[in-house]
């Protein structure tokens, strides 16, 4: 029988296939594990968890966003050790996720937004670049939207503007996903080994399955237009996210001219990665961290 192709199906195949990506020599077995110099913050009534990776630099913090059922080792284990030697690195855990106990109210994509632009602001951060993936493109999206002289440069991978994003009908089925599928999956023994309360493993699954059932990214082609900070648009070749719509995300942010004029390029990049899906895309080492360097240290064109 031919397995239907849902969101349920997605995340537990995927949550498996990252499990193998990262035994299979895509990351240093042999490199030492990197520091964890974290932190929690009381914001907006959670008892939210960060990292500080790296020093100040002529740049802003690059901050991390993850993506659902994650935190900042599963999705940015790979990265934080050499993106940190160059800049400042700050990544954080969102409500129910990794370090930062669920409260009593749902996740919501804005609130999550104004978490971690609360959290920045307590720590004295005035200035940043963007990197969120997944769920996390979306906070990313939102805190560009509403706190737009906050971020200078943002990074969008594996996410979109509305549900029109993803392949037709991959939301269909989301009901069927269980935690004790995802037992022994990277999200769930990465939970278990740092969440304040494991046994509630089943109580982010609920918060995610609700979350994708009632709070998908909706931003108009207009509003999406008019964000001024350069943004690289980053999906995988066999992402959930279709190429057409991560082409037209790049239009919408300023890409898609031709470079080999006098204007040149534009600040808006685009980059699909081959041979990788929605889940391994953070598990590219090899292709994102010659690419998000170079596109944060690009100079910004004035908009004319």
């Amino acid at each position: 029988m031919k397995l239907k192709t849902t969101f349920a199906t997605v995340v537990i195949a995927a949550g498996f296939a990252a499990t193998a990506l990262t035994g299979c020599g895509t990351q240093n077995d042999n490199a030492p594990a990197p520091a964890t110099p974290g932190a929690s913050a009381d914001v907006n009534g959670l008892r939210m968890y960060y990292e500080v990776h790296g020093t100040p630099s002529a740049q802003p913090p690059l901050v991390l966003l993850h993506g659902a059922l994650s935190g900042i080792g599963t999705d940015f284990g790979q990265l934080i050790p050499e993106l940190s030697k160059t800049r400042q690195v700050i990544a954080v855990e969102q409500q129910a996720h990794g370090r930062t106990a669920d409260i009593d109210r749902p996740l919501r994509t804005a609130q999550m937004a104004e978490d971690t632009v609360t959290l920045l602001r307590q720590i004295g951060i005035q200035r940043v670049d963007l990197f969120g993936y997944s769920m996390g493109a979306g906070v990313a999206l939102e805190i560009t939207l509403k706190h737009p002289d906050l971020v200078r440069k943002q990074i969008l991978a594996a996410g979109g503007l509305n549900a029109g994003a993803m392949h037709p009908g991959l939301l269909e089925g989301l009901a069927e996903l269980q935690p004790e599928q995802l037992h022994g999956s990277p999200f769930h023994s990465d939970y278990l080994k740092n969440a304040p309360r494991p046994e509630d493993f089943p109580r982010l699954v609920g918060r995610v399955k609700e979350y994708d059932q009632n709070d998908l990214p909706d931003v108009a082609p207009e509003a999406a237009r008019q964000i001024k900070s350069p943004t690289l648009t980053v999906i995988g070749d066999s992402d959930i996210v279709r190429p057409e719509h991560a082409v037209e995300m790049f239009r919408l942010f300023g890409g898609g001219i031709m470079g080999d004029t006098p204007a040149g390029l534009p600040n808006a990049q685009l980059a699909i990665l081959p041979g990788t899906s929605h889940v391994t895309l953070v598990h590219r080492p090899e292709l994102l961290l010659p690419m998000i360097p170079a596109f944060l240290d690009a100079p910004i064109k004035d908009a004319k």
